[in-house]
């Protein structure tokens, strides 16, 4: 079956020119398979694309945009024979870098082009579709206030990180999984399909996304010289290395909280109810994979 091509855009999304990366894939693309670039400034455009996937033959769908357009295109096609591609362009770019997913425009295309596949699994909160990791406590608060913020990138990160650390309060979460019932005070607490959550910082560098598991890591709360000395095992993928994390694996889980508060699903930050349940869906999405891709 030859391939047909849709690239999602998003103009207003990610940190890269999207100019230049449609001028990119028509240049690499034009002589070696049909495609076609939707672009798309808001949720009703979007959807409008979206419903063009049931009626026309394409076999590839390419989100080109950030963590956020990542995430909403894969969630429209999981369960179907649509293959999602990656041409990452946002700050973090989670999946992408977890799929090999180069970061360079023209050798993600050629990725593309080569189309190597492998099946994945997603992850479900409250209905809520992710594919690397969600949480709660201190990195969904961020999540949420970095959402707001009109200038993004690393260093806007590392700087909101700074200042809200010394006001963030660690709070008591109750966790239900494998038949057990765990009550932990936590700084935060990571549900993971993959190992990171973008710019390769691995929260938990055993993750896999094709494994049927998800690796859960309770964060206990640190002081700042501890929490640097977290974040340098996070950079190094040695994060289950540390005394400051307790970690486990399970297929779903409920996180209960006290009211209704903050949670981030592939960065992407919501308020939802106080009661999480997530679970673990296998199989259920087809990636284009680079050749650094590590599953099972």
């Amino acid at each position: 079956m030859q391939r047909k091509l849709l690239f999602i855009v998003n103009p207003r999304s990610g940190k890269k020119n999207s100019g230049e990366i449609i001028e990119a894939i028509n240049k690499i693309l034009s002589d070696k398979m049909p495609y076609e670039i939707a672009l798309w400034t808001n949720i009703d455009e979007f959807n409008k694309i979206a419903a063009r996937l049931k009626n026309e033959n394409f076999t590839d769908v390419i989100a080109v945009g950030g963590d956020g357009s990542v995430n909403l295109v894969a969630k429209t096609i999981l369960n179907t024979a649509l293959i999602l591609g990656i041409v990452p362009a946002g700050s973090g770019n989670g999946l992408a870098r977890s799929l090999g997913i180069s970061m360079q425009t023209e050798k993600a295309l050629h990725q593309i082009t080569d189309g190597k596949t492998k099946l994945i699994d997603s992850g479900e909160v409250n209905g809520h579709a992710f594919f690397c990791t969600s949480g709660v406590g201190f990195d969904a608060h961020i999540g949420n206030l970095f959402a707001n913020l009109k200038k993004r990138g690393l260093k806007t990160y590392i700087k909101l990180i700074s200042k809200e650390f010394f006001n963030y309060k660690p709070k008591i979460y109750t966790i239900v999984a494998n038949g057990k019932e765990l009550k932990r005070e936590a700084f935060f607490i990571t549900v993971a399909n993959a190992g990171q959550f973008g710019n390769d910082f691995y929260i938990a560098p055993e993750a896999k996304l094709n494994d049927g598991l998800f690796n859960v890591v309770i964060v206990k709360p640190v002081t700042l010289l501890q929490g640097l000395a977290l974040i340098l095992k996070i950079v190094r993928r040695k994060a289950n290395t540390s005394k400051y994390i307790e970690a486990f694996t399970c297929r779903e889980l409920t996180i209960k909280r006290d009211a209704p508060d903050c949670v981030h699903f592939d960065g992407e930050p919501s308020v939802l109810e106080a009661d999480l349940h997530y679970s673990l869906r296998p199989g259920t999405l087809k990636v284009i994979v680079g050749t650094g891709f590590k599953g099972v």
